[in-house]
């Protein structure tokens, strides 16, 4: 086993040796929750996701953080747009909402998301306002190293010296001269345009809870020093991988790595990023009205498509969205699906290896893997996948049981690493009475899917009605059938 991942910083793919072995320490930053969840943010939680599941498969003990920035400028302005006269709330915005309580909503709305397409949940995430006694150190640190100042202008605000740490711009390989002026705050108080903020003194006008005590008086820390500490504090000074959308390799991703490790730390070994999601091959934005949001796209199909779609690219690369993204993945679920109900249905179980594995099957797994060891190469690895499921599916047509059956574990084991089956379907209602129902309504739709495949409309169109008598109405569609009870 050699897994090797790119490594932004050196600009290489280089072999992933963890620093403490049979334990692998991950980073990615999470959402600013000032707004509901895009679709960038989605993928790239997807993306580590299939990270962390491949790492663990391979036998790791992996810890994840993933944080949650609940305090910064845009926050605080959609608080106070709220407040304002005439303010006419979007869908989803409230009137007159306090900056924390409009944060920890979108944070709710984020982990809705992130669970309902099959995004584990983090071993932490820390929330940036619980860390406050930690920034304070660490800016300490680097004032005391000659790292930090505090402003020109007595404002309370705290800057980075990018001039003062040689190595600034390694990550992106820029010449500091070449680089924009950091907006973060007024210049007067900077000695380099450049020099971005560590700590922000209080305004006149923002709210008091936005502000904390500190030896610089009272204000709140600068978004990029909020990650720094928080991965110091649950991974160590020194840590395997840290990770984020492209998006974030400058200024955010640039100033972390100067801060960090001009505090004496060595930080991230490797440094991970996703690519951006297009509109048909233009960069989305709201202003040309050509965006799609994860919740659209769970309005056109179920989520295990928009899990399979959002996660099929290699993470690297662009992923570009067309009106029929969603219709060609469906296919490839339904195929997928198709394959493992009638494989389930001839051995009436749900994986587990009914004899050894060692034919074709085997040597899918071993593609698979090898695929995955390559950078985490998805594309590689779903035709590993598919050409599983077509050889599952001749096997099954000749009678076949050993090469059905290694098929099907093969399957879902190449499932499960690439999340498809951690997915939450829709559910009307709740509790267990509703779970419950779930599973057999599953397993019943499962069956259908079999002999529909074998084309025995006779046993399809009784098990349909079967569940119409009980209260349960199937629909079919692209990405399969899905079913909702009768109402009165």
């Amino acid at each position: 086993m050699t897994l090797r991942f790119y490594d932004t910083a050196s600009a290489e793919v280089r072999t992933f040796v963890p620093l403490v072995e049979g334990k692998a320490s991950l980073y990615y930053c999470g959402a600013t929750v000032q707004g509901m969840p895009h679709v960038g943010h989605i993928r790239s939680a997807i993306a580590f996701d299939q990270l962390t599941r491949w790492l663990t498969y391979r036998g790791l003990r992996v810890t994840v953080v993933r944080n949650v920035t609940d305090i910064d400028d845009k926050i605080l302005a959609k608080s106070e747009a709220s407040f304002a006269a005439g303010f006419q709330p979007e869908p989803g915005e409230v009137q007159e909402e306090e900056w924390w309580a409009l944060a920890y909503r979108y944070e709710r709305e984020f982990l809705k998301a992130y669970d309902t397409l099959g995004v584990s949940r983090p071993t932490y995430e820390p929330r940036a306002t619980g860390h406050i006694p930690e920034m304070h150190t660490l800016i300490q640190q680097l004032v005391d190293r000659g790292h930090a100042y505090p402003a020109l202008d007595d404002s309370g605000d705290v800057y980075f010296d990018v001039r003062s740490w040689s190595k600034y711009g390694a990550l992106t390989r820029q010449n500091i001269d070449d680089m924009q002026a950091a907006p973060d705050a007024d210049p007067r108080g900077k000695k380099d345009p450049r020099d971005f903020a560590l700590w922000k003194g209080s305004k006149e006008g923002e709210p008091t809870t936005a502000s904390w005590a500190s030896p610089w008086g009272a204000g709140r820390p600068g978004w990029h020093l909020e990650c720094s500490a928080m991965v110091t504090k649950y991974l160590g000074t020194e840590f395997d991988i840290h990770g984020g959308g492209l998006d974030l390799r400058f200024p955010h991703h640039e100033n972390e790595m100067a801060q960090s490790q001009a505090a004496g730390h060595p930080f991230a070994n490797f440094w991970m990023h996703n690519g951006m999601v297009t509109y048909e091959g233009e960069k989305m934005s709201k202003s040309i009205g050509n965006t799609i949001s994860p919740a659209e796209m769970l309005e056109l199909a179920s989520p295990r498509v928009v899990r399979y779609y959002l996660g099929q690219a290699h993470y690297r690369s662009v992923l570009d969205y067309r009106p029929t993204s969603l219709q060609e993945a469906a296919a490839a679920v339904e195929r997928i699906d198709g394959f493992i109900a009638k494989a389930k249905a001839r051995f009436s179980r749900d994986g587990g290896l009914l004899v050894e594995n060692t034919g074709s099957s085997a040597a899918a797994l071993q593609a698979f893997a090898d695929a995955m060891d390559d950078d985490l190469n998805v594309p590689r690895a779903l035709a590993a996948l598919h050409e599983t499921v077509r050889a599952g599916n001749t096997a099954v047509a000749e009678g076949d049981d050993t090469g059905s059956s290694e098929a099907l574990d093969a399957v879902m084991i190449m499932t499960e690493v690439l999340g498809l089956d951690a997915v939450q379907q829709p559910v009307e209602g709740g509790g267990k009475e509703h779970a419950a129902l779930e599973v057999l309504v599953q397993a019943q739709l499962e069956a259908r899917a079999a002999a529909r495949a074998d084309r025995n409309w006779a046993a399809s169109d009784a098990i349909r009605d079967t569940l119409a008598a009980a209260g349960v109405l199937v629909e079919d569609g692209p990405d399969g059938a899905r079913w909702t009870l009768k109402r009165d």
